[in-house]
This record gives C-alpha cells, structure tokens and sequence, in this order.
C-alpha cells in the first residue's frame, strides 16, 4: 500500500535545500559571469555601469534558468524526496537541461536577435550550425557540478558523529 507524501515536511527539508541550491548557483554563476566578461564584446564598448548591468542581468537569467531546470527535473523525474534520493539522476538531468537551453540561448541571443556579440577571445564550439560560445557551455557544466556535490555533503546534525537521520 502506498503511503501519502506529507508535503508540508517534505517542503520543509526540500525547501532548505533548494534554498542553498540557488545560493550557491547565484555566486556560481555571478562569479562566472564576472570572469567571463571580456570573452564579449560589450568588454571593449561598455561603460562600467553597463557592465555591472550586465553582470546582474545575466545572473538574474541564470538563476532563472538553475531554477527552472532544478524543478524540471524534480518534476519528470517524480524525486519528491530530493536530495535525499535521486540526487545523482537530478543532477544529471539539470546539468543536461541548463546546458541545452545555454546553447539554444546563445544561438537565438547572438546570431539572431544580436543582442551580444563573442569578442575574438571566445572559443567557439560548432552546435546548431553556428559558433556557440565555450564559456558559457563549460559555466553549466561546472557551476550546477559544483552547486550539486556541496548539496551532497553532509549537514547539520546529521554530519555529526554519531547523530542520526530520520527514517524515509
């Protein structure tokens, strides 16, 4: 017989996980994107406000996107009782969905809205028939990686020795 979920706990420890997911993802990613900038044009035309604009624009987009690919993936994968089990699959997944849409978001914002432009300094990598940045493919492989191994490790009382974790 199949037992109820009760939601409430399960969104009161899912919930403090996803909260340091998207912690971690937004300085992943604001770190990244700050290192990443003079792969771009705008590195050489932008005043200093219009960079700092950027920054915040483009780690506002990424956690967008960390969020939704997390609930995605929670969601097709059925993982109510995420991180505890099926962190592997869920991760995996994640890491799939954020780098598929980066390269879809990348073709669509360079070539044809034209919204940003690569500096020469970018390496480019052949996907959808266009040259698609490698730093932002390689930021959703290594950001969410990183985000997704500290979720794995042990915390709160439950990382001290001899104490004990509920049972699922």
């Amino acid at each position: 017989m199949a037992t109820k979920l009760d939601w409430a706990a399960v969104w009161r420890e899912r919930g403090s996980a996803i909260a340091l997911y998207l912690g971690l993802s937004t300085l992943g990613h604001l770190t990244w994107e700050i290192v990443q900038l003079p792969l771009y044009g705008l590195w050489r035309t932008a005043s200093n406000r219009e960079l700092a604009f950027a920054v915040v624009h483009c780690t506002g987009g990424d956690l967008l996107i960390a969020t939704s690919v997390l609930l995605a993936s929670l969601v097709v994968l059925r993982a109510w009782r995420w991180p505890r089990t099926n962190a592997l699959p869920v991760a995996m997944l994640a890491l799939l969905l954020g780098i598929a849409y980066t390269a879809f978001s990348e073709w669509h914002n360079v070539y044809v809205r034209q919204s940003w432009a690569y500096a020469p300094a970018m390496p480019t990598l052949p996907i959808l028939g266009h040259p698609i940045g490698v730093s932002p493919l390689a930021q959703w492989l290594v950001v969410p990686t990183l985000v997704f191994a500290a979720l794995s490790l042990p915390r709160g009382r439950s990382a001290q020795p001899g104490s004990r974790r509920p049972a699922d």
